[in-house]
């Protein structure tokens, strides 16, 4: 009886272990995106493009996280979109100012939520987060006025999509 647990404990143990450690990546990391600019008191022109397309990288993952379990429903689906914007705007400032582009590996930090309720609450939070990185990013000295405006632009569809998720979260 003895030789049929141990291995049986084995397994159980891996398994245990290994669902941990896959909860474990979605994690976002203290320095990435919105989470690492804000936390980040001295930030470069390099940086704070880094910070601003890991963040629009991450949005886009939740939402084609929220859209691959619930289907291609609005608002994410529409706002998924404007990411690709987000990022192609972002992309042009990369390559303008012949800064590297970062990896896109945002995936690896995201789960999809459990309900419809939590996407929605999830990207209200992500919105305050964005919102906030933006509004910090902006205020860098020395910062190009073309970066500002492109910024200030983020920023500003930051709030249309809070608003967005705000009425979702009120319905469900």
């Amino acid at each position: 009886m003895k030789s049929k647990l141990i291995p049986v404990v084995a397994c159980l143990f891996l398994f245990i272990s290994f669902s941990g450690a896959a909860k474990a990546q979605t994690e976002v990391p203290a320095d990435f995106g919105a989470k690492g600019a804000l936390k980040d008191s001295s930030i470069t022109l390099d940086e704070a493009l880094v910070y601003a397309i890991q963040d629009e990288y991450l949005a886009q993952a939740r939402y084609d996280a929220v859209i691959g379990k619930f289907g291609n429903i609005r608002p994410f689906s529409n706002i998924k979109s404007a990411e690709q914007q987000h990022i192609s705007a972002l992309l042009t400032l990369f390559q303008k100012y012949d800064k590297p582009i970062p990896e896109d590996s945002a995936k690896q930090y995201v789960s999809a939520p459990e309900t419809l309720k939590d996407a929605f609450n999830a990207g209200v939070q992500a919105e305050i987060d964005n919102i906030a990185m933006y509004d910090k990013l902006k205020t860098i000295p020395s910062l190009p006025e073309d970066v500002k405006m492109v910024f200030t632009q983020l920023g500003n569809a930051s709030k249309n999509h809070l608003r967005a998720f705000q009425i979702g979260a009120g319905r469900n």
